[in-house]
């Protein structure tokens, strides 16, 4: 409960900074607002800030000292009345509360992009030092080179990454292969062919689909696709009796990703400069034409980051693949047979009562840093498409 009264209390003494404020500002003015520098609002504003400025950090360095009790909220409280007393001090008309005020928000979102910066450098340290630990106990080249994944937590565990990989590229190709065509044509049609009402009712039925929790994507996977594919497409010609395969997993989460596809791309396509289709046009090109010669060509840079996007969603994928491709580390070339993924390894190696000094626990570190790398180049190898283009357009 004292988390609550904490909240409570300073949202009390934020209206109570805004209003005393407000209040000393006008009262220096002598009632007349023209005689301030600043609205009578940013005074307010400019009073909260530099109240709950001196409470917050009281709060951050007790939390980071691990200190607790009574004896912070008091500390924190006289921090606040301590800044509220201040602010009243300068927020006289000349004051110039609006400069104050645009300080304190480019401050904050300073300390926003600050946050997501270190969490993501928090995040790749934690993997290099988890990483560096496993290849002090287990041979890097038996780990990127070897085609066995066997792990045993009794020893003698053979973690090579390649049939892994392999499953994780071959899930994510029939994926893309299946999800780039249809959410890419749907995208054109919308932009380009259907009508207002049409295109209203549509897209919102296609980016349904984002909405979907992967594990119903996994169960349909399971109990309608891979039966299908098994009993229509793998055992007529004779590649398999497994429900659980690579085609079920890719087909089910190409599904997944149209709507990251078509919903960017209609939305990139629309912001084409409708002077080139009109142009276009005019010069006696067909609508077909103009889509395939002008259109797309322009609207290539903001195509290949939908794609990317789609990509690194579908490597990330877990719970399909586990549902619908199986678990078996395996290289193989038949698509019928059932597979998995770098995620769903680490996910099993994570599960349970785990011994984090043992290379079957920390090669789940190792295979996550893998993921970080690929996903990092195919981010760097769109930048460059796009840059290559976008250069030809502007």
């Amino acid at each position: 409960m004292s988390e609550y009264w904490l909240f409570a209390a300073g949202l009390a003494l934020a209206a109570c900074a805004y209003g005393l404020g407000r209040a000393r500002a006008l009262a220096s003015a002598g009632g007349d607002i023209r005689a301030l520098h600043s609205l009578p609002g940013h005074y307010g504003w400019a009073a909260v800030q530099m109240t709950l400025a001196p409470a917050l950090a009281v709060l951050l360095l007790a939390r980071l000292a691990g200190w607790a009790g009574p004896a912070v909220m008091v500390a924190a409280l006289v921090a606040a009345l301590a800044g509220l007393g201040w602010s009243l001090c300068r927020g006289t008309a000349r004051f110039r509360a609006r400069n104050a005020v645009e300080r304190g928000v480019m401050g904050f979102l300073i300390i926003a992009s600050t946050i997501a910066i270190a969490t993501t450098a928090g995040i790749v340290l934690s993997m290099l030092f988890e990483t560096r630990n496993f290849f002090a106990l287990y041979d890097w080249r038996d780990f990127f080179f070897s085609a066995t994944w066997a792990p045993q937590f009794q020893g003698q565990s053979q973690l090579g990454i390649l049939p892994l990989l392999w499953g994780t590229l071959y899930i994510s190709a029939i994926a893309l292969a299946f999800a780039v065509p249809v959410g890419l044509l749907a995208a054109i049609y919308m932009s380009e062919y259907a009508g207002r009402r049409l295109r209203a009712l549509v897209k919102p039925a296609l980016e349904i689909l984002a909405g979907i929790p992967t594990i119903v994507y996994g169960l349909f996977a399971l109990i309608t696709v891979g039966p299908m594919l098994r009993d229509y497409f793998a055992q007529p010609l004779g590649l398999g009796s497994s429900a659980s395969s690579v085609m079920t997993a890719g087909l089910v989460m190409g599904i997944m990703l149209i709507p990251f596809v078509s919903s960017l791309s209609d939305d990139i396509i629309s912001q084409v400069p409708r002077a080139l289709h009109d142009g276009a046009l005019a010069l006696g090109a067909t609508r077909s034409e103009t889509i395939r010669q002008v259109i797309l060509p322009a609207a290539l840079p903001g195509i290949v980051g939908a794609v990317l996007l789609a990509a690194s969603r579908a490597i990330g994928e877990t719970m399909i693949v586990v549902l619908g491709a199986g678990a078996a580390a395996r290289l193989s070339l038949n698509p019928f047979e059932a597979m998995t993924t770098i995620t769903v390894k680490i996910v099993s190696q994570l599960t349970g009562d785990s011994d984090f000094a043992a290379p079957e626990t920390l090669v789940a570190f190792a295979l996550g840093l893998t993921l970080f790398v690929i996903t990092l180049g195919l981010n760097v190898l769109a930048l460059v498409i796009v840059r290559r283009y976008r250069e030809q357009y502007e």
